[in-house]
């Protein structure tokens, strides 16, 4: 069999997942909080979920959330965290290599963030499918890195960062159909492995799809 780069991509964020504790914070991505807070609740998809995070964050705002992810273990974990926080029943997991699969149905939220990945996936047909996942009169919110951190003197792999126009063109919506609300850049404190202080930047996109 011909491994490609979704399978690449696949097997190497179950291995990031599998081969040790929890990666991330448990907290919700503080630019969701920012962007998704003044939002009513309906219901939302949560791409690159991880260990769900964001997804029980929404779900305890009274969202019906279902969270995707490349990982089985990340979506396992996923699971035990909505169960804990007490939101089991508002929330759904689902496994997909973004790009080769996509869940189905439209969400009055569709957020997206940081995905981004050492073995890149098509990201211009994500995003093209989160966009056309948002129902009328709901919102699209990307979130992504704009470059390295400040103290990576030496990037670890070759990455291309994106840029606040070059997402919106590869978007290619319609402008009767879209309002961008939050096109922004935003500076964050980042600390080395080492303990160097820096800092990153972030881009937001929020976008909101016309009620008709």
């Amino acid at each position: 069999m011909t491994e490609t780069p979704a399978t690449r991509a696949a097997e190497f964020w179950e291995a990031r997942y599998r081969d040790g504790g929890p990666l991330w914070s448990g907290r919700p991505n503080a630019l969701l909080v920012r962007e998704a807070g003044d939002l009513p609740p309906g219901s939302a998809l949560d791409l690159g979920c991880g260990e769900g995070a964001d997804a029980v964050w929404l779900a305890s705002r009274g969202w019906r959330v279902t969270g995707v992810d490349i990982s089985h273990t990340a979506l396992e974990r996923a699971g035990v965290h909505a169960a804990e926080a007490g939101v089991g029943d508002r929330t759904a997991w689902e496994r997909h290599v973004l790009g080769e699969s996509f869940p189905e149905g439209s969400f009055d939220l569709v957020n997206a963030q940081y995905l981004q990945s050492p073995i890149p996936l098509d990201q211009r047909r994500i995003l093209r499918r989160a966009a056309d996942a948002v129902a009328p009169g709901g919102t699209l919110l990307i979130v992504m890195h704009a470059g390295w951190p400040s103290w990576q003197t030496e990037p670890p792999f070759e990455a291309e960062f994106p840029t606040p126009m070059g997402v919106l063109d590869e978007l290619a919506l319609k402008a009767a159909d879209w309002t961008v609300e939050t096109l922004d850049t935003v500076r964050r404190a980042s600390v080395s492995p080492e303990g160097e202080e820096g800092y990153r930047d972030d881009h937001v996109w929020r976008i909101r799809r016309t009620d008709t």
